[in-house]
């Protein structure tokens, strides 16, 4: 008897879920390791074979007939926020595996992917996985990255994939007919005009950076106001202009300060240190450039008399999915009588670093309010299994050229 894209998604939830109705799962973390032990248990039970690669991404394959023919491939990922949902990440592999569990001899490889770390909540940036594999950033300068606690991604890596030593290793960037990545749309479009069914034509582009204001402590009760370098202050006076000057500049963009760390972060001393983190957002690469060569102007503008280092972390322009795969997508929900819309992507996602490589798409559907990253997060049963339903049609349509 088969298993419901909604009872397995469910059954995912468990791990990790906190009181709040949440789920706490973040990347290589002992709850992803027992996620792994589920999935990697489904799909001994569906016949399909698991594989892993450096950057500890799970691969989860059917065998085709011709194994000499590259793989589709379906998926998203499984970690999520500290204060995240069931749905987020976790709904794309779940419809999936249950798309690619129910063939019975696939003419090619279909594969199911799980993304490491697509949330950037324990490391960051997010999409570690996917930027691995498809060579947009250096697994070395992956590795490097650290926790809040001190603890490298490489541990981390290494320490999770120890407890899978069975698992073969796939090389990054192996060859890949097409991507498809289910995911709720993390905004209120698609419940708003009442679409269980989101055709994503694409992602807008994204940059975040890393600022570091250098000042000087002191003491909050002696040290004369002129005399001070204050650190807090000149993030105050940045933040400010930088939300007038983007912020309140352009309906379409998204600016936001998401991350702020004062050290010493005491009562009683001039606070010497702010590190921050922006994130910008924009439909258009040539409105997202200009606003952020306009940033880092204001932060070099606005510093004194403290000292500034600015960092871009992320520089990842928009990208506009396949066409043809989105028109199959398209017919795929006509053919079972869903409504679908096209929509754009407002959030980050792992097929935008897949586009370049190979033909890509993404199916979305409903969440509730628009609320994601949060224990809100609620799609409803009806709307999973729809955009499950039209996942596995755009599936067999694919397959169909082959046989």
């Amino acid at each position: 008897m088969s298993i419901s894209t909604w009872d397995r998604l469910m059954s995912l939830a468990a791990i990790g879920d906190t009181q709040d109705g949440g789920v706490n799962r973040q990347a290589l973390t002992p709850g992803e390791a027992e996620a792994w032990r589920l999935l990697l248990r489904w799909a001994a039970e569906a016949g399909m074979e698991a594989a892993t690669d450096d950057a500890a991404n799970l691969f989860l394959t059917k065998p085709g007939r011709d194994r000499s023919l590259p793989p589709i491939m379906l998926g998203s990922h499984i970690d999520t926020q500290p204060t995240g949902g069931k749905f987020d990440g976790a709904f794309g592999v779940i419809s999936a595996f249950n798309a690619v569990a129910a063939l019975a001899a696939p003419p090619r490889d279909v594969t199911v992917v799980a993304w490491m770390n697509e949330e950037g909540s324990r490391f960051a940036p997010g999409m570690m996985g996917s930027e691995a594999f498809s060579g947009y950033r250096p697994i070395e300068a992956i590795r490097a990255c650290r926790d809040a606690g001190g603890v490298t991604a490489g541990e981390a890596i290494d320490a999770h994939l120890a407890q899978f030593p069975d698992l073969p290793r796939r090389p990054f960037g192996f060859e890949v007919a097409a991507y498809i990545e289910p995911h709720i749309e993390q905004g209120p479009e698609l419940e708003a005009a009442a679409t269980p069914i989101g055709i994503v034509t694409g992602i807008q582009g994204k940059i975040t950076w890393e600022i570091v204001l250098t000042g000087a402590e002191g003491h909050a009760g002696t040290l004369a106001m002129a005399d001070r370098r204050d650190a807090v202050v000149a993030f105050a006076r940045m933040a400010a202009e930088m939300q007038r000057l983007v912020g309140e500049a352009d309906p379409i963009v998204k600016f936001t300060i998401g991350m702020v760390k004062v050290e010493p972060n005491a009562p009683s001393v001039v606070p010497g240190r702010v590190t921050f983190r922006i994130d910008l957002r924009h439909p258009d690469n040539a409105a997202l450039q200009a606003a952020g060569s306009l940033l880092e102007a204001t932060a070099e503008r606005l510093a004194a008399p403290c000292a500034v280092q600015v960092t871009r972390l992320v520089d990842a322009p928009s990208n506009e999915f396949d066409p043809e795969l989105r028109a199959r997508i398209a017919r795929a929900a006509e053919t079972l009588g869903i409504r679908a819309m096209p929509i754009l992507s407002a959030a980050g996602h792992d097929a935008r670093h897949m586009a370049p490589r190979c033909p890509s798409a993404m199916i979305f559907i409903p969440c509730r309010d628009g609320i994601s990253h949060s224990p809100l997060e609620w799609s409803t049963p009806e709307d999973v299994e729809a955009g499950a339903a039209v996942l596995a049609e755009t599936l067999r349509s694919l397959l169909d050229e082959d046989a």
